[in-house]
């Protein structure tokens, strides 16, 4: 007789299961036409109108992928009624961009840069962070699995593309990846509008060390453990006493004044 499974075994075998049944439908003709582009993303099913269909004629060769034709006025994909679909909407499974030991050892493009969100769930916020990433060359954006925006349509065409070349990188646990990457010689900041030191004054003569911003939530912020986890605390340097900036905003200026 075999021996039962350990129920973390089982658990485990489950999630595996769950994560391989899931799809995402990307939408929008930027999100489409670079998704169709990437040869790393795999690609299921794709509803078009005519007129998206023209326009993306040159993709759909590329992908080797059939359309479906759909009516304007009854879009059949199974998107929100919402979205702005541009007549383009593809069934997707997610990316997998591998271990982020292996991604945040960074590339020819100089010393590495990573962006780490602590319970950023705003798939709008989320999305322009990943177009600001790949501007200013960060290696990966990271986020912990629960609490967080996962790879959906809105964030995707938020990202307007990004999110096909840019890192985004989901763990099981935030504090444990931020350790991860100190263990590989990572300077780790935290974003605290009340900390006493600006992003320049951490950076003074490290600037040719790998390095991780970490965001919080709008409101709340950093969580208690994640800024104990962080080697210092730092705040973007402002010119009055007053207004804050969309964490969207703050990642672009982060990168911006950490750059090597």
């Amino acid at each position: 007789m075999a021996a039962k499974k350990p129920k973390w075994v089982i658990e485990k075998e489950q999630a595996k299961r769950e994560n391989t049944r899931e799809t995402v439908w990307l939408f929008g003709l930027h999100a489409v036409r670079d998704a169709l582009m990437n040869p790393a993303r795999e690609k299921l099913r794709l509803i078009v109108t005519k007129n998206a269909a023209d326009k993306l004629s040159e993709a759909i060769a590329q992908a080797g992928i059939a359309p479906e034709m759909a009516d304007p006025r009854k879009f059949t994909a199974p998107l929100d009624p919402q979205s702005v679909h541009q007549g383009a909407a593809l069934e997707v499974k997610p990316l997998d961009w591998g271990p982020l030991s292996e991604l945040a050892l960074g590339g020819a493009a100089g010393v590495p840069r990573v962006v780490m969100l602590d319970r950023v769930t705003d798939p709008h916020n989320v999305g322009a962070i990943l177009r600001s990433a790949e501007v200013f060359g960060a290696c990966a954006v990271v986020a912990p699995r629960h609490h967080s925006a996962p790879e959906t349509g809105a964030l995707a065409k938020t990202a307007s593309g990004a999110l096909e070349r840019q890192p985004y990188v989901q763990v099981r646990n935030l504090a444990d990846a931020i350790k991860e990457l100190q263990g590989m010689g990572y300077l780790v900041l935290g974003l605290a509008g009340e900390a006493e030191q600006t992003i320049e004054e951490a950076m003074e003569g490290r600037r040719d060390r790998p390095v991780a911003l970490v965001l919080g939530a709008e409101g709340p912020g950093l969580r208690q453990k994640t800024r104990e986890t962080c080697d210092a605390l730092v705040r973007i340097e402002f010119a009055g006493a007053f207004g804050s900036l969309n964490v969207s905003n703050a990642a672009a200026v982060a990168l911006y004044a950490a750059r090597p």
